[in-house]
């Protein structure tokens, strides 16, 4: 499903235009991007968790090359299913 999918997705369940539910999904994304700036964390119970981890730098390597690689130090986020989302998806 795209972004596109999802915003035609939310218009058709709530009534709202397709411009007002692509405004609400943004919202919501920038929500997400604001809660884990500030605590690292949100949470949207049953659904998901959205965590911010820090990963260190570290050395890897090129694939194709063998050559080592520097990966710095960056923030990733991992993203874990809620009960309800697991119990729709099983």
């Amino acid at each position: 499903m795209t972004k596109t999918d999802l915003v035609n997705y939310i218009a058709e369940k709530t009534g709202l235009t397709k411009a007002d539910s692509a405004r609400a999904l943004e919202a919501v994304q920038e929500g997400v991007t604001e809660g884990l700036k500030k605590e690292s964390k949100v949470t949207l119970t049953g659904f998901c968790t959205f965590s911010a981890v820090k990963k260190a730098a570290k050395e890897g390597r090129n694939p194709r090359t063998g050559e080592t690689v520097k990966i710095p130090a960056r923030v990733a986020v991992n993203i874990k299913a809620g009960s309800k989302l697991k119990d729709a998806l099983n």
